[in-house]
């Protein structure tokens, strides 16, 4: 999916280099939404060179039958995976999703949540390359 810049992304592209207070304003990602759209998450991330990564934000539910849900899968830089806690939210909320060491790579995963199952899941693929590859 095709991130466009708004003012916000064009001062995240600096955060990666540079200071801890920058880069705990964090690099604004985008909306990654559930394959119907229902469920949405306002998703900022910290700079892959953090050593305990974050994905945060604000996740929203816009269906008055399910409630909104997400998860990250981080990839460690030493080789294997993790998986975030799951979060959920019937209304809005503010959520956080840390991993246990430095990455390369994480996984976004918003679905809509009814239950105890998911549904209409998309996963975003984040990496460095991608954040240093868009538009200037």
């Amino acid at each position: 999916m095709k991130k466009t810049l708004i003012a916000a992304g064009l001062t995240a592209l600096t955060l990666a280099a540079g200071s801890p207070a920058e880069a705990a304003a964090g690099i604004h990602w985008g909306p990654v939404k559930s394959t119907n759209g229902r469920a949405e998450a306002d998703v900022r991330i910290t700079p892959f060179t953090a050593e305990t990564f974050v994905v945060y934000g604000k996740l929203r539910d816009r269906s008055p039958s399910h409630c909104a849900y997400i998860r990250a899968r981080f990839h460690y830089t030493g080789g294997g995976t993790g998986w975030s806690r799951a979060r959920t939210t019937c209304s809005a909320t503010s959520f956080r999703l840390s991993s246990d060491g430095r990455i390369r790579r994480v996984d976004v995963k918003v679905c809509l949540y009814a239950n105890r199952k998911t549904s209409r899941c998309y996963v975003e693929k984040i990496t460095p390359e991608i954040i240093a590859n868009w538009p200037q």
